[in-house]
């Protein structure tokens, strides 16, 4: 394209002399100040030729993430073994005391410690206990719970003392919303809900599996099936081992490697 530009050259001469008079004087009125002049206005034509730079085509490049099928591909996942029923409104108080909370999850000898107290705080309504005295682990891979499973405090130990203790998951009629969140975060055990009140059908000791494909739960004991409710997308963060570690499984972040 071209186009004629204007280069406008503009100078002036400005003249100003003041008698350096008192301001009180009567000659500052008169002869004293001379009327600034200016030179005349010149415009110069300039021509010109623009000739705008050519588009370059701008390209972004992707990183592509990796998803191995091992991670997201949780349709066979089951889990066998013996199940421990609690009821309604289990608190975060109960399922990991206050007191214990000074232990370090990331200390390998204090994550075990702190599954040795998983489930202490129920009450003694609770004949048997989750973890027998002097064990640090559980034979209750299962837990069976009503509504509002996780109430109470955000702590994320409550997930973790249950993973450390040796659960694999829980099932319940309800979550409370952060208890569902921190189990699927920490990648500790599953937050699985059923459509019926199972833990009103079930007994502690009794054999189940869940079969996470078929979103089934089957009690070998009683001969008795329940339909859960699917875990969706949190099952393969759940697989992966929490948040972060399927956020570098999938090359959404760098693995600690790199």
């Amino acid at each position: 394209m071209a186009a004629s530009l204007t280069r406008i050259s503009y100078s002036s001469a400005f003249t100003f002399s003041a008698s350096k008079t008192s301001v009180f004087s009567p000659s500052l009125f008169a002869s004293s100040i001379k009327v600034p002049t200016f030179s005349p206005l010149t415009v110069q034509p300039l021509c010109s030729t623009f000739a705008p730079h050519a588009a370059h085509a701008i390209s972004f490049t992707t990183h592509a993430t990796s998803t191995p099928a091992s991670v997201l591909d949780t349709s066979t996942k089951t889990f066998h073994g013996l199940c421990y029923v609690v009821g309604d409104n289990i608190d975060t108080d109960q399922i990991i005391p206050a007191e214990y909370l000074t232990l370090v999850p990331s200390n390998p000898a204090e994550y075990e410690k702190l599954g040795s107290y998983a489930l202490i705080g129920l009450p003694s309504s609770y004949a048997t206990r989750f973890i027998e005295p002097n064990e640090t682990k559980t034979k209750y891979s299962i837990v069976i719970g009503g509504a509002n499973f996780g109430c109470g405090s955000s702590r994320e130990h409550a997930p973790v003392a249950l993973g450390a203790a040796g659960a694999k998951a829980v099932v319940a009629e309800s979550y409370a919303r952060i208890f569902f969140r921190n189990s699927v975060a920490t990648g500790e055990v599953y937050p699985l809900e059923s459509e019926a009140r199972i833990c009103e059908e079930c007994k502690t000791g009794d054999v189940v599996t869940i079969e996470l494909g078929e979103s089934r739960l089957i009690n070998h004991s009683t001969g008795k099936e329940y339909k859960l409710k699917s875990i969706g997308d949190a099952g393969p963060v759940i697989e992966a081992g929490g948040i972060f570690a399927y956020a570098r499984k999938t090359g959404m972040i760098p693995s600690q490697s790199n």
